[in-house]
């Protein structure tokens, strides 16, 4: 593996290779003003949300590597304590982009980027109309993490409101991951986009004591078929299928489906089982493995 020490290679180099392994990042798409009123927006990629109760999000509007200055977002939340976090989706991608482009003080990127402003309900930053979120907040807190080119700056926000387009919300009124279609930065000029096929579903193990990965029987944890992914779905499971459970199954047209579907070549019930956890059906896997 490659190893690098920070403290042996330049701020610009480690920057690189921190945004391509710490990714895909959520971007904050931050309005503020200043002390005059002027509006500011610009994107940062170092953010995230990190509590619910209370709602806080905090982001890293950084020093320049290149001259050491700061941006004017972080000036600008000196002298006004306030933030719009807007999404962005990938409908507005490159308006974005085009916002982070680095403008002189006093130039009004709404304008230059094609977007609207609209007002806020609770702080004075205007929020972007063309966003599919928007959380209103005011800063708590802005720590600074050092002088140089590349230092972070972080600002500890409250979300005091949010709002939601109707557009990206399901039947129950929840965000749909494919409606929404957020956008997220990498490294370089690489971004990534949350939707379609880019998009899985893991379950989470919080109402059941999964079995463990240790407690797979060896040939099952040792397959040439079955991966690292798999291993950790069938570790997942509470308990394992009954012997009356296996016999139904495998008289089952389930069963038979499966194995036309998924059983060709050597070592089928593996290939079985593992056509089933791809398709997200660990139990109906273990019935494969158990009946061998």
């Amino acid at each position: 593996m490659l190893t690098i020490d920070p403290k042996e290679v330049k701020s610009p180099v480690l920057h690189g290779y921190l945004l391509g392994a710490v990714a895909p990042r959520p971007i904050a798409f931050a309005s503020t003003i200043d002390k005059d009123g002027n509006p500011n927006l610009a994107p940062f990629s170092f953010f995230n949300v990190f509590s619910s109760n209370p709602p806080i999000a905090i982001f890293s509007p950084a020093r320049s590597g290149r001259t050491g200055a700061t941006k004017h977002t972080f000036d600008n939340i000196k002298e006004v304590p306030e933030v719009v976090i807007n999404m962005v989706n990938y409908s507005m991608v490159n308006q974005v982009s085009l916002a982070s482009t680095e403008y002189p003080k006093g130039v009004n990127e709404f304008g230059k980027a094609g977007l609207t402003p609209i007002a806020s309900e609770k702080i004075r930053p205007f929020r972007v109309k063309e966003s599919p979120a928007q959380l209103e907040c005011i800063v708590r807190e802005v720590i600074e993490l050092g002088t140089g080119g590349g230092a972070g700056n972080l600002v500890i926000c409250e979300v005091v409101l949010m709002h939601v387009s109707e557009d990206v919300l399901d039947e129950h009124r929840q965000i749909d991951p494919n409606k929404i279609d957020l956008v997220a930065r990498l490294g370089a000029n690489w971004y990534s986009r949350t939707n379609g096929s880019a998009l899985f579903e893991v379950a989470k193990p919080l109402l059941n004591l999964g079995i463990g990965v240790d407690q797979i029987p060896a040939p099952i944890r040792n397959s040439n078929v079955l991966t690292g992914n798999n291993l950790g779905q069938l570790g997942n499971i509470e308990k394992l299928p009954s012997k009356e459970e296996i016999v139904l199954y495998k008289n089952s047209a389930a069963y038979r489906e499966a194995t036309e579907k998924y059983g060709k070549g050597s070592n089928e019930p593996h290939r079985v089982a593992k056509g089933l956890l791809d398709d997200n059906k660990p139990e109906d896997a273990w019935k494969v493995l158990l009946s061998e």
